[in-house]
């Protein structure tokens, strides 16, 4: 027997997560049926400790299963967005030009 963890986090800050005994040669989509999630799978990415996987992927012992749903926002505009709306970088209250001055080089 393998002892692997399946975890699933169907919405922000929500996380369902099973511990489960399966057959030594168990895969990926094994492990998702014992947890009652290859429906929501299918449709999802997996992935083994944060690389992807395949259905097939054989597991082993201790390995952790991580479904992982669609991103709603591209993280690079969320970053653009929350840049505008806070307008130009600030240190400790005072604000930063976005450009480095020229130096001034005497020769």
């Amino acid at each position: 027997m393998i002892h692997i963890e399946v975890v699933f986090s169907p919405a922000p800050r929500q996380i369902e997560m099973s511990t489960l005994a399966l057959p030594l040669g168990s895969c990926v989509k094994d492990a998702l049926l014992a947890a009652h999630l290859l429906g929501q799978a299918q449709h999802l990415s997996v992935g083994i400790w944060g690389r992807k996987a395949t259905l097939a992927h054989v597991l082993q012992d201790r390995d952790r299963v991580e479904v992982y749903r669609g991103l709603i926002v591209d993280p690079k505009e969320a970053r653009r967005v929350r840049y505008r709306a806070h307008g130009e970088k600030t240190t400790r209250g005072v604000k930063r030009p976005n450009k480095r001055p020229l130096s001034n080089s005497s020769g």
